[in-house]
């Protein structure tokens, strides 16, 4: 575990179109990531979600933050960047970014875009949940 007393801020990504085991599990490997933590979850946008996935997600960007706000587990939500994926990073100052297994857009040069700005970050992936199961698309398919 990182850090000591210190509550440590720690930021994680998603569409979160709907959630399942495998989002909890997300979210509770990246708590874990401090002995004290304060989760802050970024919704990705709209546009931002089509442009990676090439679709649409089913639930508005207000939906999709309300579903997530209600989970226990969850100290923050706040919607991601329109162009510029950096400034609600910035504002929002974590310690740590968690990133999923699965996550490849917009990392290549994360770490190294923030220290640009000044913002120093651990950036740590995480591990899958039963990959092969939840994923969203793939849960989709089974109903």
């Amino acid at each position: 575990m990182l850090g000591e007393n210190k509550q440590k801020k720690i930021m994680v990504f998603g569409t979160f179109d709907g959630l399942h085991e495998g989002h909890l599990n997300f979210f509770k490997q990246a708590k874990n990531l401090a002995k004290i933590s304060f989760l802050i979850v970024s919704i990705a946008r709209r546009n931002n979600v089509i442009k990676i996935k090439g679709k649409s997600p089913i639930l508005n960007e207000k939906k999709r933050m309300n579903l997530v706000k209600k989970c226990k587990l969850v100290d923050k939500v706040v919607l991601s960047g329109i162009k510029n994926y950096l400034g609600h990073i910035i504002k929002e100052r974590p310690n740590i970014i968690a990133l999923g297994y699965d996550q490849t857009h917009y990392v290549k040069n994360l770490e190294k875009d923030l220290k640009k700005k000044g913002l120093l970050v651990k950036i740590i992936r995480l591990k899958p949940y039963k990959k092969n199961i939840f994923k969203n698309h793939l849960l989709r398919q089974k109903v």
